[in-house]
């Protein structure tokens, strides 16, 4: 019988509020810690699919933290501790209501609106005579607004801080830890035979400092393309091998669903679950470069979650 986590419903002393996201409940403790469960849901295309994947939600929070302890010589981020493979707890700060998205290589959405003529893309100018997953001269931001509902929408820099959304000050601290967390990110890909294509990343503030928030370099926020094999794929104009949650996306499309009006989810089977189950933890291996250790799910997966966040909890307030 498989095993996934799809749904929390934990109540941790000092708890004020939960948000329940499309992949992650986070818990806010006395508006001063985050409490953020990866679950094993999954999404695609705006909507939860109806099956969990499981260890889906283990792989996603283990390579994350893994990511946010390398990088914390570039900026301070808001991991405290991970109390059990599928939570990460850490500073609540304000969000800023902006993704940085920044960009290695002319792919996805980018290549589709250059491919129709489009020269710039969030206030950058993009170079003419590109090919579809060229390097760019060197990578470029190009930020989104974080809607609360529907798709997240492109906008410039300097619309952002006219705007007044984030102050000419802290949207340049963001921009330099942006290229400082990409060039990590490329240089440790590097070493495990892959290419850091595009990632985003999310900040915010507690008190007057800035942040790193939420995940980083997982396969649901970054794409990856192997690197053998890469220039001669581009040379010949054919698809790149990517590691990224796109298979999903793919195998729905072949089911035609799109979340489009009149389409119909189709059925997850058990089999398909663990099918990309497989594919996750093979994510991970690749991207880590050790082996995938699956925790303990003999038993009830939310019993062995409250259990551990209560006692790391516990010892924080007893310190």
């Amino acid at each position: 019988m498989l095993k996934a986590l799809t749904k929390t419903d934990f109540h941790f002393d000092g708890q004020k509020s939960v948000y329940h996201g499309k992949v992650r409940d986070v818990y806010n403790i006395n508006d001063d810690l985050m409490v953020m469960v990866a679950t094993d849901r999954i999404s695609a295309f705006d909507v939860v699919l109806p099956k969990g994947i499981p260890y889906k939600g283990q792989v996603l929070n283990q390579i994350a933290a893994k990511f946010l302890d390398a990088t914390t010589d570039i900026c301070p981020n808001w991991k405290l501790a991970t109390p059990d493979p599928m939570v990460t707890v850490g500073l609540k700060c304000e969000g800023f209501r902006v993704e940085m998205i920044i960009r290695g290589i002319l792919t996805g959405s980018a290549w589709r609106e250059y491919k129709n003529g489009c020269r710039e893309l969030c206030g950058v100018r993009l170079p003419d005579g590109m090919r579809e997953n060229e390097r760019f001269p060197e990578p470029i931001i190009t930020p989104t607004t974080k809607a609360d509902e529907g798709h997240d929408m492109n906008i410039s820099k300097e619309e952002i801080i006219a705007q007044g959304i984030v102050s000419a000050e802290d949207y340049e601290q963001m921009e330099k830890y942006t290229r400082k967390l990409f060039a990590r990110g490329q240089m440790i890909a590097q070493k495990q035979g892959l290419i850091l294509v595009d990632t985003k990343y999310e900040f915010g503030k507690r008190g007057d400092k800035v942040y790193l928030i939420d995940e980083i370099h997982t396969p649901d926020s970054s794409r990856y393309f192997y690197a053998d094999g890469y220039e001669e794929k581009l040379a010949k104009g054919e698809p790149q091998r990517q590691l990224s949650k796109e298979f999903v996306r793919q195998w729905l499309i072949d089911h035609n669903f799109m979340n489009e009006p009149g389409q119909t989810m189709p059925e997850i089977t058990d089999e398909y679950a663990q099918s990309v189950s497989d594919r996750y933890i093979e994510l991970y291996e690749q991207i880590i470069g050790e082996k995938f250790d699956k925790a303990e799910a003999d038993g009830d997966i939310a019993e062995r979650i409250e259990m551990n966040v209560k006692g790391w909890l516990g010892s924080r307030t007893t310190r």
